[in-house]
Order: structure tokens, then sequence, then C-alpha cells
């Protein structure tokens, strides 16, 4: 193998090697993003259902719920 091939062989192999760490990148940024959409749906039904128990509680208080 010639210095020309060995540098293109090398060139090869940190373009695949870049390739492969921009690849994991990609998947903890998507992963980092369905965490925090996941996250973010949790409380939100967290506050729903506190909004609910204060109106169960409100409509408790003023007899609305009989």
């Amino acid at each position: 193998m010639n210095n020309s091939q060995r540098a293109s062989y090398n060139a090869g192999e940190a373009a695949g090697q870049t390739k492969e760490k921009a690849g994991q990148m990609m998947d903890k940024a998507s992963n980092a993003a369905q965490s925090a959409k996941d996250s973010m749906h949790e409380t939100g039904q967290q506050v729903q259902a506190k909004a609910q128990g204060t109106a169960d509680a409100i409509k408790d208080a003023t007899g609305m719920n009989k």
C-alpha cells in the first residue's frame, strides 16, 4: 500500500467513524426529546388529575356533587 492509498484509506476510516458518531449523537438527541415529551405528558396528566380533584372538592364543599 503506497502513501496515497494509505491516506485514502485513513480518510475513509475517519469519515466512517464520524458518520457513526453523528448517528449516535442523533440517537441520543432523539431519546432525550422522547424522554422530555413523555415527562411533559406525565406532568400534564398530573395537572389534569389535580384539577379534577380540586373541582370535585369544590363540588363536594358546595353540595353540587349530590
